[in-house]
């Protein structure tokens, strides 16, 4: 077996580390062994090893790169498994339930290996010719998908549903600031009106466009949170309240971002509604579908995905609901001319004398210039697995967290606050005798804490109305009720013991 630093290199072989037509073999078996290690990831038999600091401090030595002595792909794999395979967390176990983290389709982890290995860059043409051309194709569905225009309609890959909100604030700011007063911000910089530009979300709206907004140059301030009703969903009422309220304080109202799926709760802001609302006011209409812009797929979700067709842009993040590895997201828009406010031409990369129609130049509609092919994996997805059964997923997960909380709503020992309208479920534990919202705060983040140090369970956590509460984020469809059913038995074994040691 190859790995050893002795091995034979072929003839002229200056370095048998370089993926190329003499090191085939050298590939060959370099995978075959990594896939031995990836076997033993997967025959572990809990989410996580325990979060011990001595599982950990005797490792900070491995874990230096400033070694003199060079390892052979073999022993490197053998460390790497001692400090991380061992003890990374392990997202398809039943016992995980944490975060939106989905277990992996195989179909996209072969692609990944095929674009990674390949090592295609899709910033232009003639670094990656076809994979263009693929890349568009996913586009081009994801859009349909979303019954955004076909004439127009376009988007680009991103890292994920924060990078896709960014240009989701960037166009609309720069939109408006040159349709309304002519300013070319792109060009020309900063003005001061910009400072008076405001954005509209709900309350339970994604950090990012807070972040996003700073980033800009805006301010944490120009992002509006409208109030929410008791299922998680914006106020239409109040946010037309706010948008008025606003502009008699002299600043100038530019966008509305609703949210399909928010992070905790998995809630629908009514997007028709809202789009008749932005229509009105005449400013962009961005949807963060980031969570739940898959659940397109799935027959149970497509009413509350109405009105995308109506979005200026869009957020999707396929690494969420679609199972796919990170990173796999995509922003869209409604009319491809808007990419105009983030294009540039770079002589050496993309001269505009030399743009074709036929051979594009992704980077035109990217903030990032160097990106890998990740659009492959949708594709080996799509073509292999299919779009239905993707939704039959999803409805499994859907129908998962419903189950869940039907056992439980009317449990004295629990107290949950909303019925699922994705896949995810916000309750916490309720000691009997105990009316404290602070001493339930301090023993629902004892019975997270104590489940995931000791590698029994994940579960997140979230406050709401300032109250701290659990959370299950449910996205693995080979899950079952029994699965969640003994989690949940945990939780309340490890409250009761708590509270009756304290």
């Amino acid at each position: 077996m190859f790995l050893n630093s002795d091995v034979a290199l072929p003839p002229n072989q200056k370095s048998a580390h370089l993926f190329g037509t003499s090191t085939q073999q050298l590939y060959n078996d370099s995978i075959i062994e990594t896939l031995r290690y990836i076997q033993t990831f997967l025959n572990r038999d809990c989410f996580y090893t325990g979060d011990q600091a001595s599982n950990f401090d005797s490792k900070k030595q491995k874990i230096s790169v400033d070694s003199i002595e060079l390892l052979s792909l073999k022993d490197a794999l053998s460390e790497i498994k001692d400090i991380y395979l061992d003890h990374t967390i392990d997202f398809q176990h039943p016992s995980y339930v944490a975060h939106l983290n989905c277990p992996v389709l195989l179909p996209a982890i072969a692609a990944d290996l095929l674009a990674t290995s390949v090592n295609t860059a899709v910033e232009t043409w003639d670094q990656s010719t076809s994979a263009t051309l693929i890349e568009q194709e996913v586009i081009r569905w994801i859009c349909s998908k979303l019954h955004l225009p076909k004439k127009y309609a376009d988007g680009v890959f991103t890292s994920g549903g924060t990078q896709s909100n960014f240009m989701a604030l960037c166009l609309a700011r720069d939109d408006y600031a040159f349709k309304h007063y002519g300013l070319n911000l792109k060009e020309n910089g900063w003005s001061d009106i910009v400072s008076r530009f405001r954005f509209f979300c709900s309350d339970k709206a994604h950090f990012s466009l807070q972040k996003n907004a700073a980033l800009l140059g805006m301010g944490y301030h120009s992002v509006i949170a409208v109030a929410t009703d008791s299922r998680m969903k914006i106020k239409p009422e109040a946010l037309v309240q706010a948008i008025e309220k606003e502009k008699q304080l002299g600043h100038i109202p530019i966008g509305i971002v609703a949210t399909a799926g928010t992070t905790d709760y998995g809630s629908f802001d009514p997007l028709l509604t809202l789009s008749k609302i932005a229509k009105e006011y005449n400013v962009w209409f961005h949807i963060d579908a980031a969570y739940g812009g898959c659940f397109a797929l799935a027959e149970t979700h497509c009413h509350l995905l109405e009105g995308t067709e109506f979005a200026d842009s869009i957020t999707i993040d396929f690494h969420k609901s679609m199972f796919q590895p990170v990173c796999c997201s995509a922003f869209l828009v409604k009319d491809t001319r808007q990419f105009k406010y983030i294009s540039h031409h770079a002589d050496y990369l993309n001269p505009l004398e030399h743009r074709d129609e036929e051979r594009p130049n992704l980077i035109e509609k990217s903030i990032q210039t160097t990106r890998r092919f990740d659009a492959l994996k949708v594709w080996f997805t799509l073509k292999t697995v299919g779009a239905e059964k993707i939704g039959s997923f999803l409805e499994k997960v859907h129908y998962l967290a419903l189950d869940l909380y039907h056992s439980y709503k009317d449990d004295p020992n629990f107290e949950c606050i909303h019925k699922p309208e994705l896949s995810t479920l916000v309750f916490r534990y309720k000691a009997p005798g105990i009316e404290s919202d602070a001493l339930h705060d301090t023993i629902n983040l004892h019975i997270k804490n104590t489940l995931f140090k000791s590698g029994k369970a994940s579960v997140a956590s979230t406050r709401h109305n300032g109250i701290l509460f659990l959370k299950f984020t449910l996205l693995n469809p080979q899950s079952t009720l029994d699965d969640l059913l003994h989690i949940m038995r945990l939780i309340k074994e490890t409250g009761r013991q708590y509270t009756n040691t304290n």
